[in-house]
């Protein structure tokens, strides 16, 4: 009878023979609280989505809808009875193609205004060290701080002694006093990131300020451009109070035309301004997708300064 001994494992070995499982263990434990953070993430990321993507679905929803549908209650979260009516009626009124044009041409000439006098003023403030600089970028940063209605009451009083009310240059103009601080600001910090070695080879080599500028610099600071022009083209398209107070129906922009063309006095027609709402917004929507490339780069461009 043969008898078998088992030798006792050493310190080493049981560390060898107990380190697979409980590095197996800590593994699983990194798994889950990895799948448990992605739930929380993505929990959270659809509840905000959710909560920023309703109202664009109610208005759709109540543009799609018949003026009974809309005002029934309890409302529905999705139309039964869903309508085109109110997008084929936008197509029949004449003032809103006005309201349109007028939106198109004001923005469109405000962004240009604005980028243009923000990157001679930005690139001066950048670039140039004068008397008077620093207190003129706080000025120009200070005009920030005065609420709008308060710019407007003497914007009236100047528009209407020279005689520009009721025009396009009015609205311009007005526009672009709350537009450029904030492009000013956004394209010195573009211009702070391009090294003075370069403008001092430029130099060098027989340009002159000016094609620096133009032929060198902008350039670069092409994507800030972009941003700061998208910037002020929202900012000219969505404003209401300036167009409301500054023009007549006939130079009017498209929010304060929206607003007299479909709410009264005792009634507002729901599903035509919501279809309208939903169609004016789609040049805005159109440009954000072409230069958001442009956008994110201007946006970030001037956070760090090389």
């Amino acid at each position: 009878m043969t008898t078998t001994t088992s030798t006792p494992l050493s310190g080493t070995d049981r560390l060898r023979t107990s380190a697979p499982p409980a590095r197996h263990a800590r593994r699983r434990r990194m798994r889950k609280d990895l799948l448990r953070s992605r739930i929380v993430a993505w929990t959270a990321v659809l509840v905000i989505g959710a909560f920023g993507m309703l109202p664009v679905y109610w208005l759709l929803a109540t543009a799609l809808s018949s003026p009974e549908q809309t005002f029934q209650f309890p409302p529905k979260l999705i139309p039964t009875d869903i309508t085109f009516s109110n997008f084929t009626a936008l197509a029949e009124n004449d003032q809103l193609i006005t309201y349109l044009v007028n939106s198109l041409i004001v923005a469109s000439i405000t962004a240009v205004l604005s980028v243009v006098v923000a990157t001679y003023m930005g690139y001066s403030f950048s670039k140039f060290r004068y008397r008077g600089r620093r207190s003129l970028m706080h000025l120009v940063l200070a005009s920030q701080m005065f609420p709008q209605a308060l710019l407007l009451v003497t914007l009236y009083a100047v528009f209407s002694s020279f005689g520009l009310l009721n025009t396009y240059t009015a609205l311009v103009l007005s526009f672009t006093t709350f537009t450029m601080p904030l492009c000013v600001w956004m394209l010195k910090g573009i211009f702070d990131t391009i090294p003075d070695a370069l403008l001092e080879a430029a130099s060098i080599d027989g340009a002159s300020r000016w094609r620096t500028l133009h032929s060198i610099v902008a350039p670069l600071a092409a994507p800030g451009m972009i941003a700061a022009g998208l910037f002020a083209f929202v900012r000219g398209w969505n404003d209401f109070i300036f167009a409301v107070t500054l023009a007549d129906k006939e130079k009017q922009t498209l929010p304060p035309g929206l607003v007299s063309t479909y709410i009264g006095e005792f009634q507002t027609a729901w599903p035509e301004l919501m279809a309208a709402s939903l169609v004016v917004s789609v040049p805005v929507v159109v440009a954000f997708m072409f230069l958001q490339r442009y956008l994110v780069g201007g946006m970030t461009a001037g956070s760090v300064k090389s």
